[in-house]
């Protein structure tokens, strides 16, 4: 199935588009609309025929005219349309590697996305477009392991047989292992022969079965044992490897965000792919970052460049409101791989020469007299696991007859008093505290009460109820229930029961559920959408869920998230998706949050506080992990950007290292 955005021009004439093209561009100034409207709407191949016949008919060079006449972003657009694919990649290596300086991004995309005919190709059209031979001029141009690897990916020989050897699946990810995770140093040469030289098919198997021996993703072990450039390269291998609509999507999407356009990146894109595999790249760039590329170009271009990267793109999928077929596949590959148990880490552990009365005694010097050691107090509190605080609590009333919460409350002040009073709570009875404060008082605030209801387990469920109880002398359920309404209330009361069910998945029950949520013909007040998700998202156990979004998949094409979104809206909406993504991958819907707390101007103090507590314990290892890999950039190095004095020392304690 053809998935370009540009195909051939029903009844094309060579000669009368070049008379069409030599009209606009004559006499005093130039047609730029007429110009943009042929040339995006023909094929290359057809925009080939029409510079022969341009010149056939008024013995001129096309490009060169073209040149001439137009200017800009929009003469550089436009004159890379012209080009064959070939020759239009030779170019664009060419101008990376000419001059002072590489773009060695510009060589990465190309090179690392590039099928073997693609490559063939385009080392004959630079040796024709510039006799030299485009090895020897990229070996003198980069240097060490991303050189090799360059050169490997310039041979144009991967393999390409689909039969997969499954003992060769494990041997390859057992290798890439013991060359990376499990050696002292790293062996570079394993890296480079395997990902440069298998299948994709078997690269896709490999990477599996990585993510089960090694419990975490091949990308996360790049990051850790590769650097620079190289890292780069092979970062972008595997995410070609893996999809290349989403590698473009990704690269699109870089291109335009924040101040400023790449507009070489951006034009290198839309020219190349357009017809290639444009409609998948723009069904996961909507999936992937919930806004169109349509209305992504439309927003950070103008003039006659943005009217020509429209036509190019080919169409608004925020107007169409579908999900694709492409999409899918990534949302489904991304379901598999979350069902992959991977081991959930804190970054707190118990300290292992602990000395309740040692801690206490320091804390109690550390407020005593004038001033207070807010630096022996974050050393203590935050190097020690939530049960060693509370046999410190004890010890402090016992050897000093005193309340160890009350003394830090006076000593300590702002962010930093709320984050170190959080953590001497225990786990339930900070939880129980977060959810009163969301419901007391004028007004409620439901992304609280959603991040932690949606997210809990059974048993720590059950200890907030009894820890609110306690506190509060009051049910939660009933001033959850007092506090909201609807649906919302309705999502919040079953999750406030702690009844999931938590067996493993049913195949069979998993298609009926499937089914449920699928179904938008019902007419039944009784069974509406939202009682029909309600019944399955709030009391099905997480790996049965995982398999029903499957089959949700293989069912309608559609993500179950994707169908939440369209269907439903505020609080409902948000309470769904908060469970949905709680089963893909809780780590990553932290790492999200943590994220949206601090970009941006100013920082949600409190959305930060209680996730780092909250977490520390239990999978802020994991969540690190998925914010570098969501991000490109460490929750270390965020925090650090983003907070100041002791609160941030707290916060980098907690965090517990730099990725």
């Amino acid at each position: 199935v053809y998935r370009g955005s540009v195909k051939d021009f029903q009844g094309f004439d060579a000669n009368q588009d070049a008379e069409a093209l030599y009209n606009a561009m004559k006499g005093f100034g130039s047609d730029k609309e007429a110009i943009l409207d042929l040339i995006t709407s023909r094929s290359n191949k057809q925009r080939v025929e029409i510079c022969q016949a341009y010149k056939s008919l008024y013995g001129k060079d096309l490009i060169a005219d073209l040149k001439y006449e137009l200017t800009g972003k929009f003469e550089r657009l436009i004159v890379s349309l012209m080009r064959p694919p070939a020759y239009g990649d030779a170019k664009e290596i060419k101008d990376a590697i000419s001059g002072i300086g590489t773009d060695e991004k510009c060589l990465i995309e190309i090179l690392a996305s590039r099928t073997n005919q693609e490559i063939h190709d385009l080392v004959a059209a630079y040796k024709d477009a510039y006799e030299r031979d485009l090895e020897a001029d990229i070996v003198g141009d980069t240097s060490g392991h991303f050189k090799k690897m360059l050169v490997v990916l310039l041979q144009g020989a991967r393999e390409e047989d689909d039969v997969v050897s499954e003992d060769l699946v494990e041997q390859d990810a057992k290798d890439l292992l013991e060359a990376g995770e499990l050696k002292w140093g790293t062996d570079e040469a394993q890296f480079i022969y395997i990902l440069g030289r298998r299948s994709r098919q078997h690269l896709r198997l490999v990477f599996d079965e990585y993510l089960k021996i090694a419990g975490k993703p091949i990308e996360r072990s790049i990051r850790g044992e590769l650097s620079g450039d190289f890292e780069k390269l092979m970062l972008a291998v595997v995410k070609c490897i893996r999809s290349t609509a989403e590698y473009f999507a990704e690269r699109l999407y870089k291109a335009m965000k924040g101040l400023g356009t790449r507009d070489n990146t951006l034009i290198r894109i839309m020219v190349s792919r357009s017809e290639i595999d444009m409609l998948d790249i723009r069904e996961v760039f909507r999936t992937k970052y919930e806004k169109s590329l349509y209305n992504m170009i439309k927003e950070d271009t103008s003039g006659e460049y943005k009217k020509a990267l429209l036509k190019l793109c080919g169409g608004d999928d925020d107007a169409a409101g579908e999900f694709f077929p492409e999409a899918a596949q990534v949302a489904y590959r991304m379901w598999e791989l979350s069902a992959v148990k991977v081991e959930l880490r804190g970054t707190v552990q118990p300290a292992g020469d602990f000395n309740d009365d040692g801690d206490a005694q320091v804390l109690r010097k550390a407020m005593k007299g004038l001033g207070t050691d807010e630096g022996a107090i974050i050393e203590v509190v935050t190097k020690r696991s939530n049960a060693q605080r509370q046999q410190i609590l004890k010890a402090y009333k016992a050897h000093y007859g005193r309340d160890l919460m009350a003394d830090l409350k006076s000593e300590l002040s702002g962010s930093l008093a709320k984050l170190i009073l959080g953590l001497m709570l225990t786990p339930a009875q900070y939880d129980a505290k977060q959810l009163r404060k969301a419901v007391e008082g004028a007004g409620t605030d439901e992304s609280v009460l959603i991040e932690i209801m949606a997210t809990r387990n059974n048993q720590e469920i059950r200890a907030i109820n009894e820890a609110y109880q306690e506190a509060y002398h009051k049910r939660l359920e009933d001033d959850l229930s007092s506090d909201t309404s609807g649906h919302f209330k309705r999502i919040l009361v079953s999750l406030a029961l702690g009844n999931r069910d938590e067996g493993p998945e049913n195949l069979t029950q998993a298609h009926e559920d499937a089914k449920k949520l699928a179904d938008v013909s019902s007419n039944d007040s009784s069974d509406s959408l939202e009682t029909r998700f309600l019944s399955i998202l709030c009391t099905r156990s997480y790996p049965h869920l995982r398999r029903v979004f499957q089959e949700f998949i293989k069912m309608t094409n559609h993500d179950v998230e994707h169908a939440i979104k369209k269907r439903m809206s505020g609080d409902v909406r948000d309470a769904f998706v908060a469970i949905v993504r709680s089963v893909k991958n809780k780590p990553a819907f932290f790492a999200d949050k943590l994220y949206k707390s601090m970009k941006g101007a100013g920082t949600d103090e409190r959305t930060l506080t209680r996730i780092m507590i909250s977490r520390s314990e239990i999978d802020l290892f994991n969540i690190r992990g998925e914010f570098i890999d969501l991000f490109d950039k460490s929750l270390h190095h965020m925090i650090e950007k983003d907070t100041s004095g002791d609160y941030r020392k707290a916060l980098l304690a907690l965090c517990g290292g730099e990725d």
